[in-house]
C-alpha cells in the first residue's frame, strides 16, 4: 500500500492557510510531498502535516492554553525572588512587574489573584495551592534556573499554565569551570598555593604536566562539552569523545572525533565528564572502566557526582591509574564523609559550575525572554510542561503513549558508540493522515531523549528539542485494514552500529516495533527481522542464539547462579536449528559479570539488555 509521508513538527501550534502538506501528497509518489521533492529520509521540522479539519481543531485545543491574553489589559508579572538587573528590565517591557522577595505562603496566595506570570528560583513553592488560588489567570511560571522540583507540573497544565526554565545559560559558565579545574589538576595549582599559605616553598612536589599534545576525552558531548572541547583545543589538546547518541557531523565541525567508550578510556591521559545522570550513566567510571585507562590519568568531573563510582575512584587513586581528579560535582550535595574531598590528590569545589556574575545575569535574560514568549502565546524549547491535549485525542491514544515511549527507550539503548542523527517512526493506522501523531511523535522523541539528557521532553517541545540535538525525524503513515486508531508503531534509528546487531533491519538501522495487548499494554513485536514477543516492562535480556537444546538450561542456569530473577522468557526462531532470539524479564539490570558468563554459553552468540519503565 501506498504510504504517505507526515510532515514533522511544529514550532507552534496554529492554523494554516491553504491546502495541507498531508493534503497535497495525497497524489503524489512515495516519499514526496507536494511542490518540495523532499527525499523520504530528509529533515522536516517545517510544518504539521494535518489532514482534516478535526485534526486542525484537534492542534487548536492543544495551543490554547498559549493564546489567552489578560482580562485585565498589561500583563502582571510578580517576581518573586532576585533576579539580575537586565531580566527585570526586558520584563517591564512586557507588562507591569512586581518585584515581593520573601513572600510568605499566604502572601504569595494572595498576590498570585492579580498575577499573569511568576519568576522564582528554587525557594518558592508553586503549588496546585497557588494554581487554585490564581483560579486560572496565571498563564506562566518561569524558573530561574534548571531544576523545576519545586513546581507542581500537573497542576500547572490542569490549569492551562506553561512553565518554562532557563536551560542553556550556564553552558559557557560550566564550560570555563572545566578548563580551570583541568588547569589546576595539570599543574597542582591548588595543592601548590595551600602549601604556599602553610608557609612552605615546594618546587619539586607540585611538577605538573603539559597539556599540549594530550589526548582529552570528552565523555558526554551536549552544549557544555562541545564548549570545553573547542577550549580545550585552544590549549594544544587532542580531542576525543564519547556520545552514543550525538551527531558525526557536529562533532566533525569542531574537530572533535567521536569514538567508543573502550577506546575513549584507552586512548586519552584527561578525562572530562559533561553527560546528565541517568540510569545509563550513573556509576559509569567504576572499577572496570578506571581498569582500561592508561596509567596516570586525570579526571575532571563538573557533569552529576553519580557518574563516578566514588569508591572506585578512590581505589584507582590508590592505585596509581588515576593521578589525580578534579571534582565540582558529588553524590550527594553537600558530600557527606566522602572519602575524596579530603585527598590532596583530588581538587574539589562545591558546585561553581553555573557560578559567574555573567551567567546569573544571562539566567536572567534568559528566563525573562522565556517568560514573554509564553505570554505571547509562543512555544519555545524552555517550555517543561504540557499543554491540554484534546480529550479526544488523547482518549483515542492514550493506550499506545506507553508504547511510543517504550519503542523510543528500547531503541536508542540498542545504540552503540558511533551515535545515529535519523529517526525513522511508521504508523500503521486506518485513518492515514488523518492521524494525528503529535502526541505519538513527542512520546518516542521522550523515550529516546530521557536516556541522554535531564530536560523535560512533552508535546510541547520534543520537535524543538530533537531538533537542537540534531536529530532529523521522518513520520510516515501506512493504511493499514483493522478498525483500531492504530495497529502498531514502528521506530527505526539510522544508527551505523547497533550494540545487538540483530536490531539491525534490511535497511542497515536499528529497528524496533510494537503494538499494545489487553488494552494498554505495550509489547515489542519485531526487533531487526526477528518476530518477538517481549513485554516492554523493567529489565530485559536479549540473547541471540543457535536454534539447539541446551542453551535455555545453560543461560538459566547462569542466571540462576548469580540469584537473578526471572519474570518471563520468550524465544523467537527463524525456523529449526536455525538464529533465534531469548528474551528475559529479571528483576535488576545484569551486571557486566552475568553479561559476561551468558555469551560464555555454548550457542550464545550476542547479549545485550536495556531498561524499561515499571509499571
Amino acid at each position: 500500500m501506498l504510504s504517505h509521508q507526515k510532515v514533522a513538527g511544529s514550532a507552534k501550534f496554529g492554523l494554516r492557510t491553504g491546502p495541507t502538506a498531508a493534503q497535497a501528497s495525497m497524489n503524489t509518489p512515495r516519499g514526496f510531498v507536494a511542490g518540495n521533492a523532499l527525499k523520504k529520509n530528509s529533515s522536516i521540522f517545517s510544518g504539521k502535516a494535518l489532514a482534516s479539519k478535526k485534526c486542525v481543531r484537534a492542534a487548536n485545543l492543544a495551543g490554547t492554553v498559549l493564546a489567552a491574553a489578560s482580562p485585565t489589559g498589561p500583563d502582571t508579572i510578580l517576581v518573586a525572588e532576585k533576579l539580575g538587573t537586565p531580566g527585570i528590565d526586558m520584563l517591564k517591557t512586557a507588562g507591569e512587574v512586581d518585584c515581593s522577595y520573601g513572600l510568605s505562603k499566604e502572601e504569595l496566595l494572595e498576590k498570585i489573584k492579580g498575577v499573569d506570570a511568576i519568576v522564582i528560583r528554587s525557594a518558592t513553592k508553586v503549588d496546585r495551592s497557588v494554581f487554585e488560588a490564581a483560579k486560572g489567570r496565571l498563564r506562566v511560571v518561569g524558573r530561574a534556573g534548571v531544576g523545576i522540583d519545586n513546581v507542581d507540573l500537573a497542576a500547572a497544565s490542569e490549569y492551562g499554565c506553561l512553565v518554562v526554565n532557563a536551560p542553556t545559560a550556564n553552558t559557557i559558565a560550566a564550560a570555563e569551570h572545566g578548563i580551570a579545574l583541568l588547569c589546576s589538576l595539570a599543574r597542582n595549582v591548588s595543592q601548590a598555593d595551600a602549601s604556599m599559605k602553610q608557609g612552605k616553598w615546594d618546587r619539586t612536589t607540585y611538577v605538573g604536566v603539559s597539556m599540549v599534545g594530550k589526548t582529552l576525552a570528552v565523555l558526554g558531548f551536549g552544549k557544555v562539552g562541545g564548549e570545553l572541547a573547542r577550549r580545550a583545543k585552544g590549549l594544544g589538546m587532542t580531542i576525543i569523545a564519547y556520545d552514543p547518541y550525538a551527531s558525526e557531523e557536529r562533532a566533525a565541525a569542531l574537530g572533535v572525533k567521536l569514538v567508543s567508550l573502550d577506546e575513549a578510556l584507552a586512548t586519552a591521559e584527561f578525562f572530562s565528564l559533561h553527560m546528565p545522570l541517568t540510569p545509563t550513566t550513573k556509576n559509569l567510571l567504576n572499577d572496570e572502566a578506571f581498569a582500561k585507562m592508561k596509567k596516570g590519568a586525570r579526571i575532571i568531573n563538573v557533569a552529576r557526582g553519580g557518574v563516578i563510582e566514588d569508591a572506585a575512584l578512590v581505589r584507582a587513586l590508590d592505585a596509581g591509574i588515576v593521578a589525580g581528579a578534579a571534582l565540582d560535582v558529588f553524590d550527594p550535595e553537600p558530600p557527606v564523609d566522602n572519602p575524596l574531598v579530603g585527598r590532596p590528590d583530588v581538587i574539589c569545589t562545591p558546585h561553581l559550575g553555573a557560578s559567574t556574575r555573567e551567567a546569573q545575569e544571562e539566567v536572567a535574560v534568559e528566563i525573562a525572554e522565556a517568560v514573554m514568549g509564553a505570554l505571547r502565546g509562543e512555544l519555545t524549547s524552555s517550555v517543561v510542561n504540557a499543554p491540554m491535549v484534546a480529550p479526544e485525542v488523547l482518549k483515542e491514544l492514550a493506550p499506545f503513549v506507553g508504547l511510543a515511549n517504550g519503542l523510543g527507550r528500547a531503541a536508542v539503548q540498542l545504540v552503540a558508540s558511533q551515535g545515529f542523527t535519523d529517526v525513522f517512526i511508521t504508523y500503521h493506522s486506518h485513518r492515514g493522515d488523518e492521524l494525528d501523531t503529535r502526541l505519538l511523535r513527542a512520546m518516542v522523541i521522550k523515550g529516546i531523549l530521557e536516556q541522554t539528557t535531564e530536560s523535560t521532553v512533552n508535546i510541547v517541545n520534543a520537535d524543538l528539542l530533537a531538533k537542537a540535538r540534531g536529530l532529523r525525524l521522518v513520520e510516515t503513515v501506512v493504511p493499514s485494514e483493522g478498525t483500531a486508531i492504530l495497529d502498531c508503531i514502528d521506530v527505526a534509528l539510522g544508527s551505523s552500529a547497533s550494540k545487538f546487531s540483530s536490531a539491525k533491519d534490511e535497511n542497515d538501522r536499528i529497528s524496533v516495533a510494537g503494538t499494545v495487548k489487553s488494552g494498554d499494554l505495550p509489547f515489542m513485536t519485531k526487533i531487526g527481522s526477528f518476530d518477538v514477543d517481549i513485554a516492554l516492562e523493567g529489565e530485559i535480556l536479549l540473547v541471540r542464539q543457535t536454534d539447539q537444546p541446551g542453551i535455555i538450561a545453560g543461560v538459566s542456569s547462569e542466571l540462576a547462579t548469580n540469584k537473578m530473577n526471572v519474570s518471563y522468557m520468550t524465544v523467537s526462531r527463524v525456523g529449526k536449528g536455525d538464529q533465534a532470539i531469548m528474551a528475559i524479564g529479571v528483576d535488576e539490570q545484569p551486571s557486566a559479570q552475568v553479561m559476561d558468563a551468558i555469551k560464555k554459553v555454548k550457542g550464545v552468540q550476542e547479549v545485550t539488555s536495556f531498561t524499561e519503565k515499571t509499571a
